[in-house]
């Protein structure tokens, strides 16, 4: 009998020796394997924006947004 079973796993790796071990761990076992790991870079705008925004927000000058907010965005954004 074969019982399908479908896992989800999380891992932090350190190091880009570290991913290839794990992916040649995961072929040579002929695991079926998803990666949600993508590569991007803020530009120098960007980064100076999100260290404007963590800086106002502990300064007190900004509130965190409440969560159903973020949630309406996302749905108009997704659905």
């Amino acid at each position: 009998m074969f019982v399908n079973l479908n896992m989800t796993v999380t891992v932090n790796l350190q190091t880009e020796e570290q991913e290839k071990v794990l992916i040649e761990f995961l072929e040579r076992m002929h695991f079926d394997y998803q990666s949600d790991h993508t590569n991007f870079t803020l530009s120098e705008a960007q980064m100076q924006e999100v260290i404007k925004r963590d800086n106002d927000f502990i300064d007190g000058k900004t509130t965190a947004r409440k969560w159903n907010d973020i949630r309406r965005n996302l749905k108009s954004v997704y659905c």
